[in-house]
This record gives C-alpha cells, sequence and structure tokens, in this order.
C-alpha cells in the first residue's frame, strides 16, 4: 500500500517531487484498476501543486461527493454523467491543501446496499464492502495514499476491515457534508481510508485545521480500554470473535487496562431505532428520485424506499428522542467504567464470498447514531488469506484520543 507519510517524506526529503508522487499513483492504477474495479473516472492530466502540506498526495473521492473536474454520478444511471458546478467542501479542502483529487471512487446507488462491480483487492471473490466500496479497494490494492468515504451504517468501518485498510469514521459534524448526496442527515458522515493510523491522522489534522489530532511524537501512554461485544444483536464468526480476543490480549499484556463492559439497555433500544431514523430520512432525500426515476434506482433500494414511505413522523421522532438520550447515557458509560475508549468489532466476520452482498453493518449501526469516531485497525486474517479488522471507538468529539488508542492496537496487530 502507498502510505501517505512516506510519500510526504520523500517530497520533504527532496527524493521524489508532487508530480513523481501523483504519477506512482497514476502507474499503480494502470496496473491494477483493469482487475480491481474501484473507479469510474480519473484524471487523465491533472494540475499538481508544487506546494502545500498534502502536495503530491492523489485522493480517491466516493462518487456520492461533488467535484467540479469530473463527474458525479451517485452510483446510478439517474445521474450518468452528471457535472456539478462546484466541488464539495471537504474536496475544496483537499486542493487547498495542495492534494490532487485524481479519481471517483466505486459507490453503491446513493451509498445504500445495491453492490458495485469493484473486487476486494485482498481475495478476488469476496465483497469489497459497501457502500464505499471503491476508496476502501483502492487503498488496499495501492492505487491511492488517501481515500474519502461516507458513513451512514457501517460503510466505512465495515469496507475497511473487508479490504486490510486503516478506516476512520470521525466525529459527527467534524468534517463538512456540503456538496455529498444526503441519504440521513442525522447519520451521514464522512471519513477516509488510508494505509496506516499515522497517515488518518496527519490527513484528518491538515483537514480540519485541527493539528492536535495528529499523533503526538512521543509515546502517548497505554489506554484504558472496554471490551465490547454488543450482546443484544446477533453473535460474530469465530475468526472475528477470535481476532479481537487475541489483539485484547496483546494489548495487556503491552501495559493497557482492559477490562469486560456491558452497554446498558438504552443503547441496545437506540440500536433498533437506526433503520427508522435512516429510513424515513431517506424517504425525504431521495424523494425526486423516487418520485420521477423509481424504476432506475437500484433493486434493493427500490423497495427500501417502497417501505419507507410508510415510516411515521410520529415514529421518527420518538426514535430520535431515544438516540438523544443514548447519546446523552454514553460519557457516563466511558466514566462509569473509566475508559479512554472501547474495542469492539470492525465486522461480523471476514468478507463474505461474493458479489450479492455488501456485508453485515451491525457492529457500526449504533456507533454511527451515536455520531462518535471509529477507527477500524487491521487484525491480521484468516487461514485463506481474508482481512480481520477491530475497531476502536471514543467519547464524540475526542478524535485524538480514539487515533492514539488504535495506532497502539495497530502496533500490536503488526508485531503480532
Amino acid at each position: 500500500m502507498l502510505s501517505l507519510l512516506s510519500l510526504r517524506g520523500r517530497i520533504d526529503a527532496g527524493s521524489l517531487t508532487p508530480r513523481a508522487a501523483i504519477a506512482l499513483c497514476e502507474t499503480a492504477i494502470a496496473e491494477r484498476e483493469p482487475e480491481i474495479g474501484a473507479l469510474v473516472g480519473r484524471q487523465t492530466d491533472p494540475i499538481v501543486p508544487e506546494r502545500g502540506p498534502l502536495a503530491g498526495i492523489a485522493v480517491g473521492v466516493k462518487d456520492i461527493l461533488d467535484t467540479a473536474d469530473l463527474p458525479t454520478q451517485m452510483g446510478s444511471p439517474i445521474y450518468a454523467g452528471w457535472r456539478p458546478r462546484a466541488d464539495a467542501a471537504v474536496v475544496s479542502r483537499l486542493k487547498r491543501l495542495g492534494a490532487v483529487p485524481l479519481a471517483k471512487t466505486t459507490t453503491t446507488a446513493f451509498a445504500f446496499l445495491d453492490p458495485t462491480e469493484t473486487r476486494n483487492p485482498r481475495r478476488p471473490g469476496h465483497t469489497p464492502g459497501g457502500s464505499s466500496a471503491g476508496s476502501a479497494a483502492a487503498v488496499a490494492a495501492g492505487m491511492l495514499p488517501l481515500a474519502l468515504g461516507t458513513q451512514t451504517g457501517g460503510s466505512v468501518i465495515r469496507p475497511a476491515a473487508y479490504c486490510g485498510v486503516v478506516g476512520m469514521k470521525p466525529s459527527f459534524g467534524l468534517l463538512p457534508t456540503v456538496g455529498m448526496k444526503c441519504f440521513s442527515w442525522t447519520l451521514d458522515t464522512l471519513g477516509l481510508f488510508t494505509a496506516g493510523v499515522a497517515d488518518a491522522a496527519h490527513a484528518l489534522a491538515l483537514m480540519t485545521g485541527r493539528p492536535g489530532l495528529d499523533l503526538p511524537a512521543t509515546d502517548p501512554g497505554r489506554p484504558r480500554i472496554g471490551l465490547v461485544l454488543q450482546d443484544f444483536c446477533a453473535p460474530a464468526e469465530p475468526e472475528a470473535l477470535d481476532a479481537l480476543a487475541r489483539v485484547a490480549a496483546a494489548a495487556e499484556a503491552a501495559g493497557a487496562r482492559l477490562r469486560d463492559v456491558a452497554l446498558p439497555a438504552i443503547l441496545a433500544e437506540a440500536f433498533g431505532l437506526h433503520g427508522t431514523i435512516q429510513d424515513f430520512e431517506a424517504a425525504q432525500s431521495l424523494d425526486w428520485e423516487y418520485a420521477t426515476h423509481r424504476a432506475d434506482l437500484g433493486p434493493l433500494l427500490r423497495p427500501h424506499l417502497d417501505a419507507a414511505q410508510a415510516v411515521t413522523a410520529q415514529a421518527y421522532e420518538a426514535s430520535l428522542k431515544v438516540a438523544r438520550r443514548a447519546r446523552e447515557h454514553l460519557p457516563d458509560l466511558f466514566a462509569e467504567h473509566d475508559l479512554d475508549v472501547i474495542l469492539t468489532l470492525s465486522a461480523p466476520g471476514p468478507a463474505p464470498e461474493g458479489y450479492a452482498s455488501t456485508g453485515d453493518s451491525r457492529f457500526n449501526r449504533l456507533w454511527t447514531l451515536m455520531g462518535v469516531p471509529c477507527v477500524t485497525v487491521p487484525a491480521g486474517s484468516t487461514g485463506t488469506g481474508l482481512p480481520l479488522g477491530v475497531q476502536v471507538i471514543a467519547r464524540l468529539g475526542d478524535d485524538a484520543r480514539a487515533l492514539r488508542a488504535a495506532r497502539f492496537v495497530e502496533t500490536l496487530a503488526h508485531r503480532d
């Protein structure tokens, strides 16, 4: 994989120019893209800034984010060839930092469940996940050092775990969603895919203008970790549970303090209401597409929106109240158990075989609804080479602590 920090280090040292760094990505795309299918378009003669903290960094942009230089097609024939006049806010920010939005990456239609044509670079024949399939696969295949994704249920964390890369879903609202096709305004969150945790921390610090998010040069210490299995939903597969247990044992052996934590009933109740909130808002967000182009919606999205028409405002408002209570309770959970972070599963298991499904988001939906920062870290692989991941979660707004703990976990995983 291409490391953002490694590329920038070579550029700063004078051994690589920004143009040459972009050329490395262009070469990798030419070699890998025909078999992976992670991209829906790219610039063929991009303008490459010579200055800026991200000069020489090629970025993949999920195709529900507006780009003035490339079509934004939402993974849907409804928007085939559509050209926005302006960049999404996050794309504009990356350009100002010197980065090059080199390619648009595949997305399931409107970031829902209908699979893309993208293949998992780590294990052909298995899904790369979704909805941010192209972004995860492009980073995993070494085509790009940084890619943007979005998460409404589990669309950053799960595909990152399936493809064996780092995925970061920041705190809700930390990255602007202006210029992004909305599915659920209460849930939609922008995220990042990178080769390593330090890459994600550095990119997020620059993109948000918050240098404190970058990893410290000194040892950040040993985190206090709560191990969560989310026992109110269907259990995970043995391979995923084994990976979590291995990481937990290694963390404890390295000096971290671990304790098992059961989530309270209010969080279980909120988990069950994620779909009510999502579906009520999706029915409104996609009202024009549903009313005028229903036949062109995906085979999974179309019937889902049919059913979503029946979600009442009363059910929606009641679900929001439960979610607010759960969010208010979550800091108490951290305080009660004296935790820095929660360590849990990124996905129920390795990437499923075939391309009919993008996988299950049951270990992601609650945390998206809570708005908290989540980082998935590669945690080895199955006997057949399928990547596995574990997820680190911190309090709302405590993204720096989530990244520091994720780096600690990443170090253990690499040591293993």
